[in-house]
């Protein structure tokens, strides 16, 4: 189904749909009674908010003590396929009576409205006539539901008809003018229950709809920049949660844009002030990370508060920019805006934005159950509750991880720290040993003359015999065969002092450590003068060696 000059939309099918004030009901309730089909036709925008344009409307009545009163209201646009109107005025009959149901209401009666401007070159009679085969249908169809439509109205022109009255007085063949408005009872009734008119079906949309403008061609080729970089970020799971981040930080920034903006009067004028302030790269990178659900879920948050309208006009802006191929994209905002609206207190507009959204999207679930809680008069609060709890959860969550991150870093602070100071000094002497000069340094090769081992005055003061037959290739030092080494008894070496295995040059508790010895020769140089020579050996000692006492690191080597 296609209406002339709106997209598709579900019914609206509700017992109180619109939350107006039903025109009788209880004692305390502003009562008005509706004798004639003028009065009938007079109360159609009181009762929806709004005037309703190329629209079918059916109206439930209930008994209330031998007096109808007004109950569900349910609306839907008239098809430009006449093939069509079958199937959609079944489908607002059984949508109200469905509704109705559902709060143990079922009505007694019916009212029906058909309305439609005349195109070009036709009357308001002509629509009549035109429309007449559908006001048939919506009788036709609550009548199969056993509940009979009294009254069946045609708006149009500033004028109306009726299909059941055939009276010529009261209900001419040219149609009755309608009343100004604002100047019948029903008006000062409806103004007093605080009851307001939103003008026409058309108006309210418009702040919705895609641009028409020479600015629409822009928007598109900013759209598709943005998509091109953001549509791959946002399929890859390595950058989705950034998109989601940058998204939300700049929308943010442009809520607070419009919070501190000057106020405008009318609509219209607003609507042109929030597009000013707006650019289009900028429109377009949220359009398109609100295709992101989890996205979209965190900004729904914005509901309330000093946040509630801001936030619905920037909605409503991203909107209007969801120009020629990307009106798809438009039931992510058009979604945000309707639910704002809402949980705002405005169902008019809620239900209008969350059906286009729909209309943009059939498919697109967010707005479809909205618009069927705000239809059923659900008290959005549960889902406020909801949103409120998954933010809660989330700083919770963002300030724990935060915490997290603080302590790891504090944590690789204070290791860093402690490994600086446990680090073992390349020239820190073992303290069981006396400390020597050069402790830790390589040691020199030896010079030719007397300080050589080599030489025939060298003598050693060590405990052991020198092989000079044998000398080492590396550094000329002597090296004693193993059968000419003697060794150790075990156990009978002198310990350093203390046991503590955290001693310096120690890495770990337990840990191997380096051992420091010291070992003097008297060499006699070729004059007679006797010179004492300091020879610097270390080697590391594992825990095992060490209770040993005949570890590698004890070995002359």
């Amino acid at each position: 189904m296609t209406n002339h000059s709106e997209t598709t939309e579900p019914s609206e099918n509700s017992e109180a749909a619109d939350g107006s004030t039903p025109l009788c009901g209880s004692a305390h309730d502003p009562q008005v009674t509706l004798r004639t089909p003028a009065e009938l036709a007079d109360a159609l925008p009181y009762l929806l908010g709004y005037r309703p344009e190329d629209s079918m409307v059916l109206m439930a009545l209930h008994d209330r003590g031998g007096r109808g009163c007004f109950g569900g209201r349910a609306r839907l646009g008239i098809p430009a396929n006449k093939d069509d109107w079958e199937s959609a005025a079944r489908q607002l009959a059984q949508g109200l009576m469905a509704g109705s149901e559902r709060r143990g209401a079922r009505p007694e009666q019916m009212v029906a409205y058909v309305c439609q401007e005349p195109a070009p070159g036709e009357s308001g009679r002509d629509v009549m006539r035109r429309l007449a085969p559908l006001a048939q249908l919506l009788r036709t169809e609550c009548g199969r539901l056993d509940v009979p439509v009294i009254e069946a109205l045609c708006i149009s022109d500033a004028r109306f008809w009726s299909y059941c009255c055939p009276a010529e007085a009261c209900c001419p063949a040219e149609g009755t003018p309608m009343g100004l408005p604002g100047t019948s009872v029903l008006a000062a009734a409806a103004t007093y229950a605080g009851i307001q008119v939103r003008g026409s079906l058309r108006e309210l949309r418009a702040r919705l709809l895609p641009w028409e403008t020479g600015a629409a061609q822009e928007q598109e080729i900013a759209l598709d920049r943005a998509g091109m970089a953001l549509v791959p970020r946002i399929l890859d799971d390595a950058f989705r949660a950034q998109v989601a981040e940058d998204t939300l930080a700049l929308a943010r920034r442009i809520i607070e844009r419009y919070a501190d903006a000057t106020p405008v009067p009318g609509t219209h004028q607003a609507d042109l002030r929030d597009d000013r302030l707006l650019a289009h790269d900028e429109a377009a990178q949220l359009i398109l990370g609100l295709q992101d659900r989890l996205t979209r879920d965190r900004a729904a948050a914005w509901m309330e508060g000093a946040e509630a309208g801001p936030a619905l006009r920037l909605w409503r802006a991203l909107a209007r920019r969801c120009v020629g191929p990307y009106s798809e994209h438009a039931a992510a905002p058009l979604t945000l805006a309707g639910w704002v609206a809402w949980s705002s207190g405005d169902e008019l507009e809620g239900r209008e934005a969350l059906a286009m959204a729909l209309g943009a999207d059939p498919d697109y679930l967010f707005a479809a159950l909205l618009h069927r809680a705000c239809n059923e008069g659900l008290d959005p609060e549960s889902i406020r509750r909801c949103l409120r709890t998954a933010r809660t959860e989330r700083v919770l969550e963002d300030r724990t991880a935060a915490d997290a991150v603080g302590a790891a870093d504090m944590a690789d602070t204070e290791d860093a720290a402690d490994t600086e100071d446990a680090a073992p000094s390349p020239l820190a002497p073992d303290t069981g040993h006396p400390p020597t000069a050069g402790t830790g340094a390589p040691p020199a090769r030896r010079p030719h003359g007397a300080d050589n081992p080599d030489h025939p005055d060298y003598t050693d003061n060590a405990d052991y015999t020198v092989n000079r037959d044998s000398t080492d290739n590396t550094d000329n030092r002597p090296r004693r065969p193993d059968a000419t080494r003697p060794r150790r008894q075990e156990g009978t070496r002198p310990r350093g002092k203390g046991t503590d295995s955290t001693r310096p040059g120690s890495t770990r508790p337990g840990g191997p450590r380096t051992r420091t010895r010291t070992r003097t020769r008297t060499a006699e140089s070729a004059d007679g003068n006797s010179a004492e020579k300091t020879d610097v050996r270390e080697a590391r000692t594992g825990p095992e060696e060490a209770r040993s006492g005949n570890s590698r690191g004890e070995r002359d080597e």
